[in-house]
């Protein structure tokens, strides 16, 4: 095990072109709390979470990701994981505490070795826990982020470098056959079955974030509320259930093409000797257990990432092509 502490996904922050359309789109229609905001930023959190928020929405030219953020136990893992980012030769940016998001401590920003742009935090300010404050439910109840999904060119070299030097747990695989090779793969540090998923694809993008909500009747809310205010055009995929988590699911595009995951009933991992959950990339089952077959936007279609050191966009790499080499 490495010398700091990853303790979970924490938060992740989307562009958007337009503030208030989307605050209307994850407020307004599917529930998400405001608990802070400032001229160019919206800070929304789940009902469960104690944490200020988990999803922020950041003013912006165009649409995609500022960066996904992950919570260490203790300060000095942030010191530890900068001297293993540096000695791999990737950017590193130190913010001091509340220096660009609201409520939160020293941080650490890297552009990590599959060129995504990560974000470690140990202190956070709390806010008011709103688990039994049921007179503030509404939309779809979400409760709180459960997830990363990200698109990466390489999967085995990026998830030899998750579970080797930070300490991720695999839950679940996919492979192909024809040649052999590992296409996609399902990363924990907290006990479900997630914090971030790796898959073969052109990168470096983020696919989804999952928010977890309470049960399925909640999934089912979300869509009769899209129905009923016209905007059903903005569910892509689902319901439907997943082989690959057993999680009731459903896909959703905010007014800017940004995608979530409404996520519910997957299972728990308590032990650290779980084997591993093994799958074939041919088998219908992997992604839809039951329920329609995605569209093809849900497979071509994800968010660019920013450069941590230019705020503009990152270059992206298809599988099999030139793409950025691993030093692990």
């Amino acid at each position: 095990m490495p010398a700091f502490d990853i303790t979970r996904a924490a938060h992740i922050e989307y562009r958007v072109t337009d503030l208030e359309r989307a605050r209307a789109f994850y407020v307004e229609a599917l529930g998400f709390v405001e608990t802070a905001r400032d001229p160019d930023r919206i800070y929304l959190g789940g009902l469960e979470e104690r944490d200020l928020y988990s999803l922020v929405l950041r003013r912006a030219e165009s649409p995609g990701v500022t960066h996904l953020a992950f919570r260490v136990a203790a300060p000095e893992d942030l010191d530890r994981l900068a001297e293993l980012y540096a000695a791999q030769g990737c950017p590193i940016r130190w913010l001091e505490a509340e220096a660009e998001e609201a409520g939160q401590g020293r941080t650490l920003r890297v552009q990590e070795v599959t060129g995504l742009p990560l974000e470690f935090f140990c202190q956070m300010r709390r806010r008011a826990w709103l688990l039994q404050r049921f007179d503030q439910y509404r939309g779809a109840m979400p409760m709180r982020l459960d997830h990363f999904n990200v698109q990466v060119p390489d999967v085995e070299g990026a998830a030899g470098w998750w579970q080797g030097r930070l300490g991720f747990r695999y839950s679940e695989y996919t492979v192909e056959d024809e040649p052999p090779r590992l296409w996609a793969t399902w990363l924990h540090r907290k006990q479900n079955v997630h914090d971030i998923a790796l898959m073969t694809g052109t990168g470096p993008r983020l696919h989804h974030a999952g928010f977890w909500v309470a049960d399925t009747p909640s999934v089912l809310r979300a869509c009769d509320i899209r129905a009923a205010l016209g905007l059903g055009g903005a569910i892509e995929r689902g319901p439907g259930r997943h082989g690959i988590s057993n999680a009731f699911f459903l896909y959703l595009r905010d007014p800017d093409g940004n995608r979530i995951e409404l996520y519910t009933g997957d299972y728990l991992i308590p032990d650290p000797d779980w084997e591993p959950v093994r799958w074939t990339v041919n088998d219908p089952r992997r992604a839809t257990f039951w329920g329609h077959l995605p569209p093809r936007s849900w497979f071509e279609e994800a968010a660019l990432v920013e450069n941590i050191l230019t705020d503009g966009l990152m270059p992206t790499y298809p599988p099999d092509e030139d793409r950025p080499v691993f030093v692990i």
